[in-house]
């Protein structure tokens, strides 16, 4: 994702957030549709970074100056960070994971259901099938209201990770769909938790504060 010039990662901040993309020309505007998943990758470095002393040349300074190509505000609308580890020998050794591709399938199948079903009572605005990421701000409160003790963790992890308003109700978003995952019915502190560990964690050093995607 670095390797792209700045201003075209930054032209999608716009339909990343809206589901849209707004053409101004004039005295005319236009608003054409434009809602998308972004699925990305990057190394931790231009070196390649990766586990070991010599794996990277520069050190930690290489990490920040490669992800900084990258914007804050970008970042902020990225719900989900994974960092993937090298596979190892031993990893091919291991048996085959309980929960085959087929299963994971039924049970995110499962969920966008019961999202779609939530939203048809709440009165979708265009009648399309909706899933949480598309949640407008104002719905949060009836389909994602954490129980006490899940707004206690989000509000200490808000002002510990100083989380902008869009992160705050995006880790809100992603705990209630961890939760139709797990079947509950209410967000509790434990999808909170989740949620708030899939959010981006800076390269050491760096000084910004920031810190089950297909369902989602």
């Amino acid at each position: 994702m670095p390797e792209f010039p700045a201003q075209v990662l930054d032209s999608l901040r716009q339909p990343l957030e809206d589901g849209a993309v707004v053409i101004s020309r004039a005295n005319r505007h236009v608003r054409y549709p434009a809602r998308f998943q972004l699925v990305a990758a990057m190394n931790p470095c231009r070196c390649g970074g990766g586990p070991g002393d010599d794996a990277c040349r520069r050190g930690p300074a290489c990490a920040r100056q490669y992800q900084s190509r990258i914007s804050g505000p970008f970042f902020d609308r990225i719900d989900l960070f994974f960092d993937t580890p090298p596979v190892t020998a031993i990893d091919l050794a291991l048996p085959a994971p309980t929960e085959g591709t087929s299963e994971a399938a039924t049970r995110v199948q499962q969920a966008r259901d019961i999202q779609t079903d939530r939203f048809e009572r709440l009165g979708a605005e265009d009648g399309r099938r909706q899933i949480n990421a598309d949640a407008p701000t104002r719905h949060l409160t009836d389909i994602a209201s954490p129980d006490e003790a899940a707004n206690a963790l989000l509000a200490d992890a808000a002002a510990k990770l100083a989380l902008s308003a869009r992160a705050y109700h995006r880790v809100l978003k992603v705990a209630r769909t961890i939760a139709d995952l797990d079947g509950a019915g209410g967000v509790r502190r434990v999808h909170i938790a989740e949620a708030l560990s899939y959010r981006r964690r800076p390269p050491e050093g760096e000084t910004v504060s920031h810190a089950r995607s297909l369902a989602h």
